[in-house]
């Protein structure tokens, strides 16, 4: 017995041993803290023959936009394994590659990062804030071999480790892949902690945590804050029934406060990124809530509810997806309804988020123009996308967050008017099919789970029309169903359009500082971006101007002379006075108790007491 325990172990270890080699070691380190700069070594074994080509990520996960984070990158070196340097050829700008090798390399290379939000990474002595493929490089491949990291000097700083990668020992941690490596952003610092306890039907307990950096609060706030998030969990909860199965029983909010940093959320599978500009937490607390609750809707929606379009994620470059409306414009709806639910809007607050919404996609050129899913497309142009030349989408574009959110609101009170449903059974029956099966979707398997939910004849014109149509639903109609109206926020007022000027001081000259939007006065009369506004009627614009209050002198459909300078040229034109279209949702006096009924339905907490 003791025999064929011995050959067991033997083999065992021998297994050990090859996975181990097989392991992509990376190890972090910070001597240079103070000046934004981290110390990488990758370690390779059973390099596959040929050359070895590693390389930085040019997207992130939750970002589909590309960013060339391979800029910050400096100081590449390598050696084999029995640590004789080896040459390295930078193919690309972000692309290495080492022709010659023993089977075994270790490359090594400084990164600087000083932007503290969901996407990059930002060092300084109080942290490290670490979105991973703003950071590391990694080899295209062995995409499949697990991920070991180690995370050095935290003692030095006084730092802890707040992840969702699993623990591997003392200050290591692990992953299954590239994919799931990629897709844990890590926060380095002496942040506060506080957990709370879920538990799902069937009795499995998770711990949820809120770590907070920067933040000038005590943990008492801290843990009062945390109560209100758990509040926004539960709720969200209530909408599928349950929490996702979380890896490793654990889901972390990643929390980073400070007037510096860049307002940002960005989800991951197991925890989510938020960056909050501001001092401290105390005073701002349901500001904040907005991005907790938009980006933990994702746990389900996006996460697990994963379009096949983002599947799997490709780091090399911008992540193109006909999905978005569905994946963020779907969340962002439910973000906002969740923070009402639970009692963290007004009435008069989520009616404003309404109007927002509306006003977005029905006083807006894009959205007449082309489809909410053309929109979702230009998310690699738009989605934090760096530019320097104008562009056109103020007649063009229109945000999928919006025009997502808008096409949710549509539905969830054609559900509640036509079907005695509503969108959240919608959710959770995309979530029974594609959500916990982890199945990708495509668009027409949105539209059969709806068929299945509704009937074929319904989904099949909603999509048409709301999907792959530029059409849009009454929505004066369907809010008058819970005794709301939509109505001119302003009537009778009169305008010329969205415009904002540049004073050029050394003329006094008005300069166009925004582009021109078409249907509206200014942009009927020929002036565009850039251009200069001599004169309206009577009066000169010259030096600090009130355009509303000039404006405010005529009435709608009133024809005004304007003279105006294009690229040295000068021009005259017809002004034709329009009324402000701004809408605004609004509650009605004289609602009916059915109407107020469906409402309530519709707006109040989910969570059975």
């Amino acid at each position: 017995m003791r025999f064929y325990l011995l050959i067991f172990f033997l083999s065992f270890s021998g297994i050990f041993r090859a996975i181990g080699q097989e392991t992509i070691d990376y190890s972090i380190s910070f001597p240079n803290a103070v000046h934004h700069e981290a110390e990488i070594e990758i370690t390779v074994n059973r390099v596959p023959s040929g050359p070895l080509t590693f390389r930085m990520s040019r997207s992130s996960p939750g970002r589909y936009a590309t960013h060339e984070f391979g800029k910050n990158v400096y100081g590449v070196k390598a050696i084999d394994g029995k640590g004789n340097p080896v040459p390295v050829t930078q193919v690309q700008g972000d692309i290495y590659r080492i022709d010659k090798h023993d089977g075994s390399a270790r490359i090594s290379y400084t990164i600087y990062g000083n932007h503290v939000d969901g996407t990059y990474l930002a060092i300084d002595e109080s942290h490290a804030h670490m979105n991973m493929p703003a950071t590391f490089m990694w080899f295209p491949a062995m995409t499949n071999r697990p991920v070991r990291i180690r995370f050095n000097d935290l003692e030095k700083y006084k730092w802890k480790v707040a992840t969702q990668l699993k623990p591997g020992g003392a200050n290591i941690f692990t992953a299954p892949d590239l994919q799931y490596f990629m897709d844990s952003p890590v926060e380095l610092s002496d942040f506060k902690i506080a957990t709370w306890q879920d538990v799902n039907p069937g009795g499995r307990r998770q711990t949820i945590r809120l770590s907070s950096h920067g933040t000038a609060d005590d943990q008492k706030v801290i843990d009062d804050y945390a109560g209100m998030v758990a509040k926004v969990v539960e709720e969200q909860k209530a909408v599928f029934g349950e929490l996702p199965l979380f890896d490793n029983g654990e889901y972390t909010f990643l929390q980073d406060v400070n007037p510096d940093n860049n307002g940002d959320g960005m989800e991951h599978r197991n925890s989510t990124v938020i960056t909050n500009s501001g001092f401290k937490i105390a005073g701002n607390q349901e500001a904040m809530l907005s991005t907790f609750s938009h980006e933990f809707f994702h746990a389900w929606n996006v996460e697990r509810i994963r379009p096949k379009s983002l599947e799997p994620f490709d780091f090399s470059h911008a992540n193109m997806s006909s999905d978005l409306w569905f994946a963020e414009g779907f969340t962002q709806y439910y973000g906002n309804l969740i923070l009402k639910r639970a009692g963290y809007r007004t009435d008069k607050q989520y009616l404003a988020v309404l109007s927002g919404i509306l006003n977005g996609i029905l006083n807006a050129p894009g959205p007449g123009r082309f489809p909410v899913t053309h929109m979702s497309r230009y998310a690699v142009f738009v989605d934090a996308g760096v530019s320097v030349d104008q562009n056109n989408y103020a007649n063009t574009f229109a945000s999928y967050y919006t025009y997502g959110a808008a096409v949710a609101l549509g539905l969830d009170l054609r559900l509640r008017s036509e079907f005695k449903l509503s969108l959240d059974d919608y959710m959770k029956a995309v979530w029974t099919v594609h959500g916990k099966t982890e199945i990708p979707y495509t668009v027409s398997d949105l539209q059969n789970v709806l068929a299945k939910l509704t009937s074929t004849s319904f989904a099949a014109d909603f999509f048409k029309k709301y999907i792959e149509g530029t059409d849009k639903n009454d929505y004066s109609e369907l809010l008058k169903k819970a005794g709301l109206r939509l109505r001119k926020a302003a009537p009778g007022k009169p305008v010329i359009g969205p415009l904002r000027f540049t004073l050029v001081s050394y003329t006094g000259k008005n300069r166009v500082a925004n582009p021109t939007v078409k249907g509206s006065p200014i942009y009927e009369a020929g002036i565009d971006i850039g251009d200069y506004i001599l004169k309206i009627g009577d009066d000169n614009l010259l030096g600090n101007i009130d355009i509303d209050q000039l404006i405010s002198r005529y009435k709608p459909g009133q024809r005004v002379p304007v003279t105006f300078e294009h690229k040295g040229i000068i021009k005259t034109a017809d002004l034709i006075i329009q009324e402000d279209n701004t809408l605004e949702v609004v509650a009605l006096e004289n609602a009916t108790l059915q109407q107020l009924q469906f409402r309530n339905n519709w707006l109040s907490s989910k969570i059975k007491q």
